[in-house]
């Protein structure tokens, strides 16, 4: 099997700092175009369609806390223009400035040079999202000595899944594209150390598509190494020190500005959680108080004429889980709903009642229980919650 050299281990983490620009360029393109910033506008009697104005995003940005001055917005808009995601309208400036210019994305006038790399990387970011939108997905969860990694597979085990779903004409056709992904620093070797082969080596998705980035990640990424999902979100698993058990993992709310505790978490699951729960309501430092006005007994939700609403919610889980805290020891409610994840774009709120999980009644069960029921089932589940009424 062929050994990855130091100088293409270099090449690729230069590239994944592309791919990783070109990740969070998509996502911001995406909220401007849902914001209505980016619009057909007119200059000089010349309509140029599907583009902002430089000085209206800066305000934006600012609005949004994505950036703490003007001065910074402009410096991370200046990596997009750097790293050929957006460009001035009449290409007069190669640089980002703060007025009343007009800045389009080159994904919507379709002037994205069509290179390999791209080529690449817009067919690597499809599969991905194909994959994780499947409920048996090849990318898991896998071990290897005394490590996990997520979005993992065998390198044999993805040549299959390129051949039977006709994504390539041949084994061989999936070696080169695959071997193509890892160069351009798309998934790696989880030890770093193997080219890609049609073997049962174990490779992972370095990118994580789906993983919402902050605008400040741009300037902060300079050299990259393997990359590890930003702890941005109280919602992102991080693994905690090795001496640690191999599926230990703790939720650290980033709005705490002490250091969380180390916490060995005893019959945790390697799997992705389902609620990212927070230890020991009595321990403030761990999280945040409880989001109930008041307690509340099964006795309660289920008397007649109680101001509850019974909702059924379809949640499909992708590679980071469902997107929702739980607490309670029964009945448990839904204590904080990552507002991008799978949960919230279900339905789900917070103060929600947990009634049953995938058609088990758990109004008496405690979150504990509850967390490892959803985790050993499928990545769909089937809840029905209990709503009051505002």
């Amino acid at each position: 099997m062929e050994l990855l050299s130091t100088s293409l281990k270099k090449k690729a983490e230069e590239h994944q700092l592309w791919v990783e620009v070109c990740v969070t360029g998509e996502q911001l393109r995406q909220r401007l175009h849902n914001a209505k910033l980016i619009k057909d506008r007119c200059n000089h009697m010349r309509t140029y369609p599907n583009c902002f104005v430089a000085s209206e995003l800066v305000d934006w940005l600012l609005e949004c806390k994505e950036a703490p001055d003007r001065e910074t917005a402009v410096t991370i808009m200046q990596k997009f223009v750097d790293h050929n995601v957006i460009h001035h309208v009449c290409d007069e400036y190669l640089v980002f400035k703060d007025a009343r210019l007009l800045y389009r994305f080159r994904d919507d006038d379709g002037t994205l040079a069509p290179d390999r790399q791209t080529k690449v990387f817009r067919r690597a970011q499809r599969l991905y999202e194909t994959m994780m939108n499947q409920e048996d997905s090849i990318l898991q969860i896998r071990e290897h000595g005394a490590e996990r990694y997520r979005r993992a597979f065998l390198g044999s085990q993805m040549l299959d899944w390129l051949v039977k779903n006709r994504e390539v004409a041949s084994r061989v056709d999936g070696e080169e594209f695959c071997r193509a992904m890892l160069e351009y620093g798309i998934i790696q070797h989880v030890a770093g150390r193997h080219h890609f082969s049609d073997s049962d080596l174990l490779y992972q998705f370095i990118i994580n598509f789906r993983r919402k980035r902050r605008l400040m990640e741009v300037l902060e990424v300079q050299s990259i190494g393997p990359k590890k999902d930003s702890p941005d979100s109280p919602f992102c698993l991080r693994k905690l020190n090795a001496e640690l058990p191999p599926g230990s993992f703790v939720c650290a709310p980033v709005t705490d500005p002490r250091p969380p505790t180390l916490i060995r978490r005893s019959g945790s699951t390697g799997g992705s959680a389902a609620s990212y729960n927070y230890y020991s309501p009595n321990k403030p430092l761990l999280g945040p108080p409880s989001v109930l006005k008041r307690p509340v007994s099964v006795e309660e939700l289920l008397a007649p004429g109680a101001p509850y609403i019974s909702k059924v919610l379809n949640i499909l889980g992708d590679d980071v889980g469902w997107g929702f805290v739980i607490r309670g020891s029964g009945p448990c409610y839904v204590q904080a709903v990552d507002p991008g994840g799978p949960a919230a774009a279900a339905g789900m709120k917070t103060r929600q009642f947990l009634r049953t999980v995938n058609g088990l009644c758990c109004l008496r069960i405690d979150y504990q229980t509850i967390n490892k029921l959803i985790v050993a089932g499928p990545r769909r589940l089937i809840l029905e919650v209990l709503e009051p009424f505002e």
